[in-house]
C-alpha cells in the first residue's frame, strides 16, 4: 500500500444519480407531469428521505442496508408529493423495475480522470460505501474502472451508517496503522466529508453534487474544487 491514501464516498460522488432520474422520467413522466410531480425532485426526495432513514436506523442501534430501506420507501415518497393512493399510481412491477435500474447508476464525468490522476500521483484508492459491495463493484466495472475488491469498504461490514463518526474511526484507524501519512477523506457530501475530518481524515471537497458548501455550518476543507478532476489535483498539490 502506498503511504498516500485517499477514501472516496462512491453514490454521489464518484457515481451520478442521473441515471435514477432518468428512469423516472421513462417509467413514470407522462404520469407525473399529469400531476404536477417533477421527477428529478421526487428522486431527490426519495434519496433524501432513504439516507434519513437509514441513518437514524443505525443511530438506534437497528441496522438495515440502505438498499432494502430505500426500495420500502418509494411509495411513502408518493404520498408526499400529493398521490393519495400511491400503490394504485404506481404497481409493484415499476417499483422493482426501478430499484433495478438503481444497480445501473453510471460514474459521474471526471471519475475516471480523477482515480487515474491520483494513482499516477502515488496515492491508493480506496471507497467507503453505504452501498453493498457487489453492487458499488459493478459500477466500477461497467465504466472500465478498475477497482480492487480489498479497497471497497461498506458500513454494512460493521453496522454502522455513515455519518456516524464510529463508521470512519475503523477506516481511518487501518490506514493510520500503515501508512505514516494522514489519509484523505473525499467526497460531494459536506456532512460526510466534513465528519470524517472530526475523526482526523484531512478533507476534500466537490461542489458536484451540492453546488454550496455551506461553510458556515459544515466547516472548512483542505480542499475544494468544483470539478473530480480539480479536486485531485488539489489534494496531489497539499501533498507536495
Amino acid at each position: 500500500m502506498s503511504s498516500k491514501n485517499v477514501v472516496f464516498d462512491v453514490v454521489g460522488t464518484l457515481v451520478s444519480y442521473d441515471h435514477l432520474f432518468d428512469a423516472l422520467e421513462t417509467r413514470f413522466g407522462d404520469r407525473f407531469r399529469e400531476v404536477g410531480i417533477q421527477p428529478k425532485l421526487l428522486g431527490c426526495c426519495w434519496l433524501e428521505t432513504a439516507e434519513r432513514e437509514y441513518t437514524y436506523l443505525s443511530l438506534s442501534g437497528r441496522y438495515v442496508t440502505f438498499f432494502k430501506v430505500f426500495e420500502a420507501l418509494f411509495y411513502r415518497m408518493l404520498m408526499y408529493a400529493g398521490i393519495k393512493e400511491p400503490r394504485k399510481f404506481a404497481s409493484p412491477e415499476d417499483v422493482e423495475w426501478l430499484v433495478n435500474e438503481w444497480r445501473e447508476l453510471d460514474l459521474r464525468p471526471g471519475a475516471a480522470e480523477c482515480v487515474k490522476k491520483l494513482r499516477d500521483a502515488g496515492f491508493t484508492v480506496w471507497c467507503f460505501t453505504a452501498g453493498d459491495i457487489e453492487r458499488v463493484s459493478g459500477y466500477f466495472k461497467r465504466a472500465g474502472v478498475e477497482m480492487p475488491a480489498v479497497n471497497l469498504l461498506s458500513c454494512d461490514s460493521t453496522g454502522v451508517a455513515k455519518p456516524d463518526p464510529n463508521a470512519y474511526k475503523p477506516v481511518l484507524e487501518q490506514l493510520a496503522a500503515e501508512s505514516n501519512s494522514t489519509p484523505w477523506f473525499a467526497a460531494a457530501h459536506m456532512w460526510d466529508v466534513s465528519t470524517a475530518r472530526t475523526v482526523g481524515f484531512k478533507g476534500a471537497y466537490t461542489t458536484v453534487l451540492e453546488s454550496e458548501p455551506l461553510h458556515d455550518i459544515f466547516g472548512d476543507m483542505e480542499v475544494v474544487a468544483d470539478s473530480l478532476p480539480g479536486m485531485a489535483d488539489g489534494i496531489i498539490a497539499a501533498e507536495k
